[in-house]
């Protein structure tokens, strides 16, 4: 096969046409013929001994899967292979997007992929990477104008969107799955799980960074708490002030935009779900440091929190992906150390409980997966397209893939002032 010429091959029926509009510059691969080989021999070592099946229109079978192993059919080996030359932490997402390649089970071909992660690329080229990797954009840094942008990219791309595979929680996070739980259930487990840490109870006053969709002032709530709850998020204010409303809470929930910078007022407990992701490295001193602000003393605070070990977190903090790009502009996964260091070193706060559970979020976005694929139809009926739909089935195929792996975890977090 020839990674310098134009496919000869059309590629999959439903291969979608990039609107340039929308999709600017993805529709035409790059070409470099130097970079597109260098990629392809790396391609060919890396999934030599992986547990899959790669296929090529021209019959090439790699991998080391049998006939019951996820199968990844490459459509286009030139785009696909020039893709990943030019970057291949971005054009390997690229390439499902423009149908280049596909894959029946998703997350079942990722999933290989991210536990080899580490061994993808040489010992030896390794120590390169630094001059040829993409770092994060100055635009998408985690100002409060730079935070408010990345949000509106992503959370405010339709409440209607994550109404259609959400469940009715409208939880947008790992659940905590306990025996025969739904997941509606698994989530109410997990936002239980989270006040427990904080101490939330009748007559404590709560603040949340980060309100999502309204469902853990909610619960909060409900167990006799008030809460101050802050988002930067506009679309997820309306739709949280309307379900806060219809669940009778609005007397005891105030739901303000404000980002967590701006904060004022002093509280028993601080809660946060999935928000830390958003912050920046840089900029983690300032949010633990505004939670000690904020509690008063013998205060607690009950955090979840995506991780990962902390030599890939720092290998990673830098580097721009196709995630960074297309889902979640400026953000960084830290790892338990860094949040346990940060906690130490901005707040008089120590650490009283942790869990990891990361393979119920895997479990969690398997179940997202499905529900939007089920609901694509509604779904393009909002003004998505099919390449929405084919980057929405790689970014959830690929966090479960993660999750899987054990590449990325989740865990909870209480953290008390001792005073």
């Amino acid at each position: 096969m020839s990674t310098s010429s134009v496919d000869r091959a059309a590629g999959p029926a439903s291969q979608p046409v990039p609107d340039e509009s929308r999709w600017p510059g993805l529709a035409t691969p790059p070409h470099s013929p130097l970079r597109a080989r260098a990629a392809e021999a790396l391609f060919r070592r890396a999934v030599k001994n992986i547990d899959l099946r790669v296929t090529f229109p021209d019959g090439t079978v790699l991998g080391a899967g049998g006939p019951e192993s996820p199968e990844m059919r490459i459509h286009r080996p030139a785009a696909f292979f020039h893709r990943l030359g030019a970057d291949a932490k971005i054009g390997f997402g690229e390439s499902y997007m423009v149908g280049d390649w596909t894959a029946e089970d998703l997350a079942g071909v990722l999933t290989p992929f991210a536990e080899k992660l580490a061994t993808v690329v040489p010992p030896f080229l390794q120590r390169f990477r630094r001059f040829a990797e993409r770092v994060q954009p100055s635009a998408e840094e985690n100002t409060i104008e730079g935070s408010r942008s990345n949000i509106h990219r992503h959370y405010d791309l339709s409440n209607d969107l994550f109404s259609a595979f959400l469940d009715e929680s409208m939880m947008y996070s790992s659940a905590l799955f306990g025996p025969g739980d739904t997941l509606t259930q698994a989530q109410h487990r997990k936002l239980d799980s989270v006040l427990d840490y904080a101490g939330v109870r009748e007559g404590s006053e709560v603040l949340e960074i980060g309100t999502g969709w309204g469902e853990l002032s909610i619960r909060a709530a409900s167990r006799g708490a008030k809460v101050t709850s802050l988002t930067i998020s506009q679309e997820q204010k309306v739709l949280a002030d309307a379900r806060i409303a219809e669940a009778g809470f609005s007397d005891r929930i105030d739901v303000q935009l404000c980002d967590y910078r701006n904060a004022t007022g002093q509280f028993d407990a601080v809660v946060s779900v999935e928000m830390i992701e958003a912050v920046g490295q840089s900029y983690w001193p300032t949010f633990f440091a505004t939670i000690g602000k904020r509690l008063n003393p013998g205060g607690r605070f009950g955090l979840q929190a995506i991780t990962m070990d902390h030599d890939r977190m720092l290998a990673a903090a830098k580097s721009y992906t196709w995630i960074h790009k297309y889902i979640f502009p400026g953000g960084i996964i830290p790892s338990v150390q860094a949040i346990e260091d940060g906690m130490r070193d901005n707040t008089r706060l120590k650490l009283a409980g942790m869990r990891e559970f990361g393979q119920d979020y895997a479990r969690t976005l398997k179940l997202w997966g499905e529900r939007f694929h089920q609901r694509w139809d509604d779904i393009r009926g909002f003004g998505f397209d099919d390449v929405f739909h084919r980057m929405w089935e790689f970014y959830l195929a690929y966090s479960e893939a993660g999750f899987r792996s054990g590449h990325i975890k989740v865990h909870q977090f209480g953290f008390a002032d001792p005073r």
